[in-house]
Order: C-alpha cells, then sequence, then structure tokens
C-alpha cells in the first residue's frame, strides 16, 4: 500500500536548513492501522504532510498503491488526493456556512458525481457515524466531537485507500475522543487502511503499530498483537 525509502524533507537552506526528514524508511500494508508518535519537531507531521501528498519530499520514494508518487503532475496529485485520500485534521476544517450534508458531500462533488449520488451517500455516511439526525444543522451548532464524526465521514465520502488522520482527537475532551478512536478502531476493522499522528500514548494504543520519530528519523516501532 504505501512505501517510502530515503525520504528526506528539507526547509530553507545553507546554515538555516532545517532537516525535517532524515532518510526515513517505512511500509505500511494494506489494511493497516499506524500510530506516529514523537516529540514537537520530531518530523512526525511532516511525515503525513508527504504522504498525504500535500507537499513533495526533498528527495527520496514515494509509492502508493503501486504509482511512485513523486512522477506525477500536480494535477494527477490533486486527483489522487481527492479519489484515492481521505483526512481527518485536529480542527476538523468544516466549512462554516454549509450544513453537515454539504460538508459530506463536498469531495464527491468535486469528483463530479450526480447531486442525489452525492446526496444519498453523503447521508448513509453520517448515519455510521451517529450523525443521522443532525443532516441539516451547521458546524457551528455541533459539539467538537460531532464536528470530527463529520470530518470522518467526510474523509470516507469517496471510499479512500488510505485514511490520514493529524491529531483528531486534540481539540476533544476525554469522552469524545474516545468515542472518535471507537469509530476509527472500527473503520480498521472493516478493513481501512488508517495512518495517525498523535502525542497521546493512550490514543496510539487503538493502533496496531506505533512508530516512535525522533529529529527526523524513526527511532523504534512497537507492534501489538491484539488491538484495544
Amino acid at each position: 500500500m504505501i512505501r517510502v525509502s530515503g525520504l528526506t524533507m528539507v526547509f530553507g537552506s545553507g546554515d538555516a536548513a532545517v532537516h525535517a526528514l532524515r532518510g526515513v524508511d517505512l511500509d505500511i500494508p494494506e489494511g493497516d492501522f499506524v500510530a506516529i508518535m514523537g516529540p514537537s519537531g520530531s518530523g512526525k507531521s511532516t511525515f503525513l504532510t508527504l504522504l498525504g501528498c500535500l507537499e513533495r519530499p526533498t528527495s527520496g520514494e514515494y509509492y502508493l498503491d503501486g504509482r511512485d508518487v513523486n512522477t506525477l503532475e500536480d494535477d494527477e496529485l490533486a486527483d489522487l488526493r481527492n479519489q484515492k485520500l481521505g483526512f481527518v485534521f485536529q480542527s476538523f476544517n468544516l466549512l462554516p456556512r454549509h450544513h453537515v450534508l454539504r460538508n459530506v458531500e463536498l469531495p464527491l462533488i468535486y469528483a463530479g458525481a450526480p447531486r442525489e449520488e452525492r446526496s444519498k451517500r453523503a447521508q448513509e455516511l453520517l448515519e455510521q457515524v451517529g450523525l443521522g439526525h443532525r443532516l441539516t444543522h451547521k458546524p457551528s451548532e455541533l459539539s467538537g466531537g460531532e464536528q470530527q464524526r463529520v470530518a470522518i465521514a467526510r474523509s470516507l465520502a469517496n471510499n479512500p485507500l488510505v485514511i490520514f488522520a493529524d491529531e483528531p482527537t486534540g481539540n476533544l475532551d476525554t469522552k469524545a475522543s474516545s468515542e472518535i478512536m471507537s469509530i476509527l478502531q472500527k473503520m480498521h476493522k472493516a478493513g481501512r487502511t488508517i495512518v495517525m499522528v498523535t502525542h497521546e500514548p493512550e490514543i496510539a494504543a487503538y493502533a496496531r503499530r506505533i512508530i516512535y520519530f525522533r529529529d527526523g528519523e524513526i527511532v523504534r516501532e512497537e507492534v501489538k498483537d491484539e488491538l484495544r
């Protein structure tokens, strides 16, 4: 599914250069659930940004579902993100002026899906995350946990190969965090590939593998035989 080799990311140049990633190698098979941990500045968020095709690496190889990502043009990367990748961010990134159903429909609109099809798909996804009764509400009328569930539903709209989650519980209380992680865990058990950045050990514990970053490098890995 995902294979990176010798991945580097350098910001700036000369004496001001910051080496965010230093030759990272990692394989993530289909259906895996990976948590990425590390202190601030360790490179974990930069790594997720590269995996999500939101930036290009300075050097190294990245293959996603057998495709050499580094050879793709910008418009091809945009298509790849829309059709194959789902994103869940700490800040939810919902459009405040649109109701919940419309927010979930957005990836389907960009993909050119017919109105009836995208409305039905969005409603089904919102029902799956327990928000079938909130279709016409605006994000401001929802709790933080509910907004994140909308974001998860939106990330699933185009049935992506992999979900990238960047601190998905960072703005939530303990109860809402548990609810969000239960949804992600259910997605994983259904066969979805999930790559998640978190600084919280109790959240990382939901994953099958935990990858630890420090100073732009992978320093260790934990693999669990059983999930929570």
